[in-house]
C-alpha cells in the first residue's frame, strides 16, 4: 500500500510532484492518440456479429414464422420472432413488448417528444403543462440529459447510491410535486458508476404514489445482459411485474436495444410497457411509420436462434472486454490505492469505470490526460447540464481502445491524477 498523499508534508509532496512529472513527461513525449472517451464497442467485439450478414441472402426465405414477408408492409409491432426475444432480453411477456427501429435512445427522445405533443395516456401535454421537470440520478447518462434538456425540461439532481437513487429524496420529491413527470435510471451496471439496483430500490419504485398522474420511470436496461463474468453478475427485480403487483401498471417504459449486442446503428430496439403504455405509444407510430426494418429484425432471430444463443455471445463480447476492465482497476489499484486521492467501482458488467477525484481536479485531470494523447469523457458531463457541483467524477470507457493502447493510457490517466492532485494539495 502507497503513503497517503494526505499524510506527506510538503517537501515529500514536491518531491512526488517532480518524480510524477518526469513521468507524465515522458508519456506526453510519445505523441499518442488515445481515446477512452465514449463506451464504444472495439473493432474485435463488431466482429463477433459479422456472420448476420450472412444469415440472409437473395435466395433466403424472408417470411417470419406467422407468414408475413418481412421485404413488404405489415407487423407494425415487430415480427413474432423479433417480439419473443426481445420480450426474452427484458424478462417481460412477449405481449407487454413493442419492436421499434434500431436504437433505444431514438425511442427514449420519442417517448418524450410524444409526452411532450400528445400528453401521457389522454393528460394534457407536457408542453401546455408549464415548467416540468425530471429526477436525475447522479452520476448518470449524458445523453438522457441531453434529451431532457433538448426539450426544455428542468433537471433534477439526485444522487446515485450503491443501492440505486436516493429513494428517500425520490419519493418525497414525486409525491410533492405533480411538475415532475418523470425519471431516468439505468438499472442495472448503471452509465457510468457500475452499480445495479437492489431488490428494495426496485420495490420502492413499484410503490411511487405520484402527485403527476402522467409520470413515468424511463427505466434504461442498456446494459441488463452486458456481464463481465459468468460466476458473478448482479440481479434485478423485473419492475414492470413489480409495478403490476404494486397497483401501479402504467408507472414504467422499459427500454432495451441490441446496440452494444451486434452492431450499434444497426441493432434493434424495443419497449416494454403496460396496455395501455403501448396503445398509447401505437397511437403516434401508426402516422410516424410505415413500419420497423423487419429484414433487420429476421436477420437477428435468425443468427441467435433464441436466448440461449444471446447469452452464449455475450460471453464472447465478456470475453474481450474483461481483460480491458481488469487492465484499467489493476492499473488504479497499484497506482493510486492508499494515495487517498480518489475512489473508484469495481463493476461487475456494463461498458464504464465510475472514478471520483478529489473536489476540484476532475477537469484538471481530463485535460491533463487530453494534453498527453488521452481523450476522455468530458469533467461534468454524467451531470445534467454538463456541471458536476464537485468537479469529481469521471467516466472512464476501456471498450474501445486496443489492449496495448489501454494499457498506456490506464497509466497515463493514474499520473494526471496524481498530477492534479499534488497541485491542489500543495495549493497551486
Amino acid at each position: 500500500m502507497k503513503k497517503s498523499y494526505q499524510a506527506m508534508n510538503r517537501d515529500e509532496l514536491l518531491l512526488e510532484r517532480q518524480q510524477v512529472q518526469a513521468e507524465y513527461e515522458r508519456y506526453k513525449a510519445k505523441g499518442l492518440k488515445l481515446d477512452m472517451s465514449r463506451g464504444k464497442p472495439s473493432k474485435a467485439q463488431l466482429e463477433l456479429s459479422n456472420g448476420m450478414m450472412d444469415v440472409l441472402s437473395s435466395t433466403a426465405d424472408m417470411t417470419s414464422v406467422s407468414g408475413v414477408d418481412c421485404r413488404n408492409y405489415g407487423a407494425m409491432d415487430g415480427i413474432i420472432e423479433a417480439r419473443h426475444l426481445l420480450a426474452e432480453m427484458s424478462e417481460v411477456p412477449e405481449k407487454d413488448i413493442l419492436i421499434y427501429g434500431n436504437s433505444s435512445l431514438n425511442v427514449m427522445f420519442d417517448t418524450v417528444s410524444r409526452a411532450m405533443s400528445m400528453g401521457v395516456c389522454g393528460h394534457t401535454p407536457w408542453a401546455k403543462q408549464g415548467t416540468i421537470k425530471f429526477l436525475c440520478p447522479v452520476p448518470g447518462y449524458d445523453r438522457h440529459f441531453g434529451i431532457t434538456q433538448f426539450f426544455g425540461i428542468e433537471m433534477i439532481n439526485v444522487p446515485l447510491l450503491p443501492t440505486g437513487p436516493d429513494m428517500d429524496m425520490v419519493e418525497e420529491l414525486v409525491s410533492s410535486d405533480p411538475q415532475i413527470k418523470g425519471i431516468w435510471c439505468v438499472p442495472k451496471y448503471s452509465n457510468p458508476t457500475g452499480i445495479s439496483y437492489s431488490d428494495e430500490t426496485v420495490l420502492r419504485f413499484a410503490h411511487l404514489k405520484p402527485a403527476a398522474p402522467d409520470f413515468r420511470i424511463f427505466w434504461d436496461n442498456a446494459y441488463s445482459i452486458h456481464h463481465l463474468y459468468d460466476d458473478d453478475q448482479d440481479v434485478i427485480l423485473e419492475l414492470l411485474s413489480e409495478c403490476e403487483k404494486a397497483g401501479n401498471p402504467d408507472l414504467v417504459y422499459k427500454f432495451i436495444s441490441t446496440s452494444k449486442v451486434t452492431f450499434p446503428g444497426s441493432g434493434i430496439a424495443a419497449m416494454a410497457a403496460s396496455p395501455a403504455n403501448l396503445e398509447d405509444a401505437r397511437k403516434a407510430m401508426f402516422y410516424q411509420t410505415i413500419g420497423h426494418d423487419k429484414l433487420n429484425q429476421l436477420r437477428h432471430v435468425r443468427f441467435f436462434g433464441d436466448m440461449d444463443g444471446v447469452r452464449a455471445h455475450m460471453r464472447k463480447h465478456a470475453a474481450i472486454l474483461r481483460p480491458k476492465f481488469e487492465t484499467v482497476l489493476d492499473t488504479l489499484d497499484r497506482e493510486l490505492g492508499g494515495r487517498e486521492i480518489g475512489t473508484w467501482v469495481r463493476p461487475k458488467g456494463g461498458y464504464f469505470i465510475s472514478f471520483d477525484s478529489m473536489e476540484g481536479c476532475a477537469k484538471r485531470i481530463v485535460a491533463l490526460a487530453k494534453e498527453a494523447g488521452v481523450v476522455m469523457t468530458g469533467a461534468g458531463a454524467t451531470f445534467p447540464y454538463g456541471i458536476d457541483p464537485k468537479d469529481s467524477n469521471i467516466r472512464i470507457a476501456p471498450s474501445f481502445p486496443e489492449p496495448d493502447e489501454l494499457a498506456q493510457a490506464a497509466e497515463i490517466f493514474v499520473r494526471c491524477v496524481k498530477l492534479a492532485s499534488l497541485e491542489k494539495l500543495l495549493g497551486e
